[in-house]
């Protein structure tokens, strides 16, 4: 996650950015949550974190409600296994909830998702899993005073909701909660006329209401 956040700060830097608004889905949200922290908030206006992976996401005993360690065991091993079928199985099952009762799949929205995936490193995406299950934000949260936009759908299967939002918007000191009920992890796709508006919203400055 060092790695990640330097990445972002080498850019941010070769661009000259001012008054930028960082939005990161998933991983990124930690990423952003990271780069904030460590590098701190000089280049920044605001932040919006989509179902992201802070605070923590491996069960501990400071967080019980954490997933256990064996489930990304499972997703590496799996990985390490068939990477492609690995990466076809994500998409087409819980990460844009497909595998709902009604869900009505997209076969492009699958393979794209496979596509960017199998463009990707395996060692890089091995030891990613570690990086997005147990980094833990806490601190990194505490030092943000940039307001933030946190987004996360009620029904996300890849990082549980009850877990994660709800507590990060808790430690920042500067917060939004907005809750979208039924959506899955992967929203900013499935939901984009929802998110891409309510991100619009945010980045104009309006008020964003507490749930959805």
């Amino acid at each position: 996650m060092d790695h990640y956040a330097d990445d972002l700060a080498a850019l941010t830097a070769h661009l000259d950015l001012t008054e930028a608004v960082h939005v990161g889905h998933s991983t990124g949200g930690g990423e952003v949550v990271h780069y904030l922290a460590r590098h701190g908030e000089s280049r920044v206006a605001k932040a919006v974190i989509i179902s992201a992976v802070p605070p923590l996401m491996v069960k501990t005993a400071a967080n019980p409600g954490g997933l256990p360690k064996e489930v990304f065991d499972g997703f590496q091993a799996q990985l390490a296994a068939n990477r492609a079928q690995f990466y076809y199985d994500v998409p087409a099952g819980p990460f844009y909830g497909y595998n709902r009762h009604g869900a009505k799949p997209s076969q492009g929205v699958i393979w794209n998702w496979w596509r960017q995936g199998m463009m990707g490193g395996a060692k890089a995406h091995y030891d990613g899993i570690v990086a997005f299950s147990q980094t833990d934000f806490t601190e990194d949260l505490k030092k943000i005073t940039v307001p933030v936009l946190v987004m996360h759908g009620d029904d996300d299967q890849i990082v549980p909701y009850a877990d994660s939002a709800p507590l990060s918007a808790k430690l920042l000191r500067n917060s939004t909660l907005k809750t979208y009920k039924g959506f899955p992890h992967g929203m900013p796709t499935t939901e984009a006329d929802t998110i891409s508006a309510d991100l619009l919203t945010f980045v104009k400055g309006a008020a964003i209401t507490a749930s959805a």
